[in-house]
Formats: structure tokens, sequence, C-alpha cells
């Protein structure tokens, strides 16, 4: 079962079509197994045709046109939890690594192809877009019980669970799950012991470690990453 889950603010940016396209990767991710976001998406679809349907085009209404926006959609979040999700059968069979349809176009067999770069013993990464000057879309790959050095944020960071489960001072991920952190956030994520974690990562800026010797990864990390060209 799915815990963690884009914010109303994110799947309503995704249904406007006004989420940046690295953003919009993780959370097309995200829909292929989570039902609950799906039915999301088809309210908030539904309710935006419906409102710009019953609303004049003139500058006025224009003006007034967010607010109603979002006072329905609130009321419509609020309501969401005595609703039943209709489940729907999933095309992707991610216990078995099958790559998730919206990754295709980056991996085109399996995950063992990538060109992955070893950080440590335990922990690599695989690159797979870099937005000029913008978020870097990869995935982190760390064995089973094993931890990413700790590390903290100099930008926005979504973290989408494609296999295995981690946990961190914060909660339990698992399969499906997503995670947003900012830059006040400061984790050490583990790997549960069962099996190794693969995550799909877009990050805005470089992480940062904060080890006395895993800081010297640090120039490494923003050598790679857009934002820092």
């Amino acid at each position: 079962m799915i815990h963690y889950h884009p914010s109303i603010e994110i799947l309503t940016d995704y249904a406007a079509g006004s989420l940046p396209l690295a953003h919009s990767l993780c959370v097309s991710t995200h829909l292929e197994r989570c039902h609950e976001c799906q039915q999301q998406i088809r309210k908030l679809e539904m309710l935006g045709s419906h409102l710009f349907d019953q609303t004049k085009t003139d500058s006025r209404q224009l003006s007034n046109l967010k607010d109603s926006f979002f006072e329905k959609l609130n009321a419509q979040a609020e309501q969401n939890n005595s609703l039943k999700v209709e489940e729907e059968p999933t095309a992707i069979d991610w216990d078995n690594y099958a790559i998730p349809k919206s990754l295709r176009q980056f991996i085109k067999k399996n995950y063992d192809d990538l060109n992955w770069m070893r950080l440590s013993p335990s922990f690599k990464i695989a690159t797979l877009y870099n937005e000029e000057g913008g978020a870097q879309i990869a995935l982190t790959r760390v064995k089973a019980g094993a931890h990413m050095p700790t590390h903290t944020h100099t930008g926005d960071e979504i973290t989408l669970v494609l296999e295995g489960a981690f946990s961190d001072e914060s909660g339990v991920y698992r399969q499906g799950d997503f995670i947003n952190r900012d830059a006040s956030h400061k984790h050490k994520p583990i790997v549960t012991k069962d099996a190794e974690c693969i995550c799909l990562t877009v990050l805005d800026a470089p992480i940062e470690f904060t080890g006395w010797l895993t800081r010297l990864l640090n120039p490494i990390i923003r050598r790679y990453h857009p934002h820092s060209s």
C-alpha cells in the first residue's frame, strides 16, 4: 500500500500542465501504481474543465478564477477520504523489476544496463537526464541493509521508490511512495535488509554530504549536476 503521495498543489499543477517536465515525470511514474492519485487527477481535470466552461472570460472574472478553483478543490479534497477508490488493473509488473512506462524512454532494457557511477561500496547513481541549468533526473541504487551517507539538500528533491524500501528519521517508504524534501531537511536513508532499493529522484540542486569523509564526494556530485554548470 502506498502511504506517501504528491501534494494537492503538485497534482493540480500536473493536471493543468504547468508542472516542470522533470517533476511531471516523477508524478507520471507514481500514477502508474497509485489508483488514489489517478482518481484525484480525474477529479481535478473534470473540476477544472467545469469551472472554465462556466466562467466568462472577462478580466474581473479571470482574476477571481484561481481563488474559486482552489476553494472548490479544497472542498473536493476533504471529501476524498470518504470515497472508495476503484481498483484498476496495473499494466506494469513492478515486483519483477519491470521498467515503468514513464521511464522507458531512458531505460531500454533493464536497470543493469545503465551507466552507474559508484559513490561507495553500497551506493551508486545513474543520471537519466539533465535539464540545462535546471533539474537532474537520476536513479539511486543502494544495497540491502546499507545506507546513504547523511546529507542535506541545497534545493528541492523528489524521491519515488521504484524497488525495495528505505527509512529515515521521518518514516518508512516503500514501493510507489512519493517523498518531497527541501533545503530544510537533513537525513540518513537506510535500506531495509530484505532487498536493495532503487529510487527515481529529481534534484533541483545537488545534495550535500555532511560526513567528514563523504564530504569529499560533494565536488563530484556538483560537477555532474546541471544547476552547478
